[in-house]
């Protein structure tokens, strides 16, 4: 399986280099149409390779993504470590019980008591 996965990122690799390496063309990247950046007076835009914004706006995308679906899952994560502390507490009242309850009972038969 995991020279199934190395083959696949392989693969993958060398689209991308192909890719990128077919669209090395400038592109212009304007941060507001050219009506309004008239209107306002300024208008920033930078030069850019096109592989470089469709790559950038890919990973822009899954970074957004990731940040969403952690957030969103947030209340989740928070439940998961309430019940986690409530189990840890449980546990060591039962074992101070069960401590309690074989309190000058043999230690074979005590043993026994907590295996059962």
């Amino acid at each position: 399986m995991r020279y199934l996965r190395y083959a696949f990122l392989a693969a993958l690799g060398i689209v991308l280099i192909s890719v990128s390496l077919a669209n090395v063309q400038p592109v212009e990247l304007k941060l507001m149409p050219d009506a309004l950046a008239e209107l306002l007076g300024f208008n920033l835009s930078a030069s850019l390779p096109l592989f470089l914004v469709v790559l950038g706006g890919v990973a822009a995308g899954l970074v957004i993504g990731f940040l969403w679906e952690w957030l969103r899952e947030h209340k989740h994560r928070r439940d998961a470590t309430v019940k986690k502390t409530e189990v840890r507490k449980l546990e060591r009242e039962v074992k101070k019980l069960k401590k309690k309850q074989n309190e000058g009972k043999d230690d074979v038969l005590a043993l026994l008591d907590e295996a059962s």
